[in-house]
């Protein structure tokens, strides 16, 4: 294959992947709101890119969970994925199982090793917990730092592959926790006492309580927003 042939292959794999990126950024930050219809020629302008690497984003995120079709007779109405409670569930419970496959992991570290996790973590529930104690909490910074704690034992606790399935679940179910964030910062409480358990039992080297503790946050959060979800409604159902 000649040279000049493998570098175009490349750049359009490049461009597909920039627009990948960029695509699943604006849907889970909500730029692309749940339900919204997709048109390529849109998008394609929008990120100042062809039809193709978008065409070729848009079959990966749909994919993944991000984009669907069209239903019977509306094959060309191709949208951004509703939120929904079934979903949410269903996300919620797939993040919490490969983290808590992360604590077990996390969990079985050397002793040393454990010690200086633990501070991390402890820093870090922390750092929530003052937040708790605010007034008018913060909704964004609420978002950061519950990220931040759930990321240090997932980053201990991960082999490459774990890393990659997490990166690509992860931020399906951040599209619920971004825009459901200004209700559930009044769970702030709640989330440092189920974080100080899975601080405890990655501390004293218990993989199976560590696991079920992160399942238990997970399942809690779910179970927290489905109640939001029943007071505000699902956003961008047909």
């Amino acid at each position: 294959m000649a040279a000049s042939t493998v570098n175009e292959s490349q750049d359009r794999q490049g461009r597909a992947a920039l627009a990948y990126d960029r695509l699943r950024e604006l849907i889970v930050h909500g730029q692309l709101a749940p339900g919204s219809r997709i048109i390529e020629t849109e998008l394609a302008q929008r990120l100042g890119v062809s039809r193709t690497p978008i065409r070729s984003a848009l079959q990966r995120l749909q994919q993944e969970g991000f984009i669907r079709g069209g239903r019977a007779g509306q094959r060309s109405r191709t949208s951004v994925a509703p939120l929904t409670r079934q979903d949410a569930r269903e996300l919620f419970e797939i993040v919490g199982s490969l983290e808590g496959l992360a604590a077990t992991h996390a969990a079985r570290l050397p002793p040393g090793k454990r010690t200086q996790l633990v501070q991390r973590l402890n820093a870090a529930n922390e750092k929530l917990h003052q937040l708790e104690r605010m007034t008018n909490p913060d909704r964004a910074r609420f978002f950061d730092l519950d990220s931040d704690f759930h990321r240090i034992y997932v980053e201990a606790g991960s082999s490459h592959r774990l890393s990659h399935l997490h990166d690509s679940v992860k931020p399906q179910a951040e599209r619920y926790i971004r825009l459901y964030v200004s209700v559930l910062t009044g769970e702030i409480g709640t989330s440092v006492k189920e974080h100080r358990k899975i601080i405890e039992a990655i501390q004293i080297g218990a993989p199976d309580r560590a696991k079920d503790f992160v399942f238990q946050n997970w399942r809690n959060a779910a179970e927290r927003l489905k109640r939001v979800i029943d007071s505000v409604g699902e956003r961008g159902s047909w």
